[in-house]
């Protein structure tokens, strides 16, 4: 298999860059419950001023990505984190949520924050692996019969 390879998207990318949105839109919708899906706002969300996207491309095809958010200067956020089925359980997930984890750090915020559905262990399981704890459990959040942990990653330094 080809080395995979991380690239951060510029917010004007334009030419491949949109076609690399188009691809990440597409695995989106593939991935995620429509109600959960940001396919639909995928463009919107990447012209926040206070947002990231960092890809995985392996073998020139986008295996995975990782959207965050910086809405103050004390606390970030990731948004989704996704990785093609045919890639999964061979640290691109890890790998691309450390890349995330990393640019949040130079925001110089003190915590990383994120939801996830209990029910998905091996993703529980991987943030909790990377020293993110739960925080509480907040019922119906993603619909009324889906809760999910929110779970939180405090900075030492």
């Amino acid at each position: 298999m080809a080395n995979p390879s991380f690239i951060e998207l510029a917010k004007n990318s334009t030419g491949d860059g949109s076609k690399t949105i188009e691809e990440i839109v597409k695995l989106e919708r593939k991935i995620f419950p429509k109600h959960e899906s940001l396919s639909a706002s995928f463009h919107e969300e990447l012209r926040k001023k206070n947002c990231g996207l960092i890809y995985l491309e392996v073998g020139g095809e986008v295996a995975g990505y990782v959207m965050y958010s910086w809405p103050s200067s004390l606390y970030a956020s990731i948004t989704k984190l996704a990785v093609k089925e045919n890639y999964r359980r061979q640290g691109h997930g890890e790998a691309l949520l450390k890349a995330a984890i990393e640019k949040c750090r130079t925001r110089k915020i003190c915590r990383v924050c994120l939801h996830v559905d209990p029910s998905r262990i091996p993703a529980v399981s991987l943030y909790q692996k990377l020293g993110f704890q739960i925080d509480k459990l907040v019922e119906c959040y993603y619909s009324s019969n889906r809760n999910a942990y929110r779970m939180y990653l405090d900075f030492d330094d």
